[in-house]
């Protein structure tokens, strides 16, 4: 059984900073890749970030040179650290993961295998 639990949204005022945390269990980040999806009410799910097994990163235009992924591969842990947070950047964030992922569908949501719960991020002054 794999469980993905996102943790650390919340009430930000624009500019500031917020940093996400997913807790993983039922598989591990030796293979495929870990990631962050985002949906805002009414809209499609955005690729926000991934970081694949090889700890290659990657990054949605909206969020690239903003947002950190990391992940800690003994802790099962990825997290997601957001700088210089936009109201645009609300919505709800999603943990995934994906054993077998491939690098051409790391940004299409579908493609992912296992989804968490997600998080609400709400950027407002």
């Amino acid at each position: 059984q794999v469980h993905l639990v996102e943790s650390g949204g919340g009430l930000v005022q624009p500019g500031s900073s917020l940093r996400l945390s997913c807790a993983a269990s039922g598989l591990s980040f030796s293979s495929g890749a870990v990631g962050w999806f985002r949906q805002a009410p009414g809209k499609e799910r955005e690729f926000v970030a991934a970081i694949r097994y090889n700890s290659v990163t990657y990054y949605g235009d909206s969020v690239k040179g903003r947002f950190t992924i990391s992940r800690d591969k003994a802790k099962l842990t990825s997290t997601l650290q957001m700088n210089t947070l936009e109201p645009e950047d609300t919505g709800v964030y999603y943990c995934v993961a994906d054993p077998r992922i491939i690098l051409s569908s790391l940004f299409e949501a579908r493609r992912w295998s296992y989804w968490g719960q997600g998080t609400q991020v709400t950027v407002s002054a």
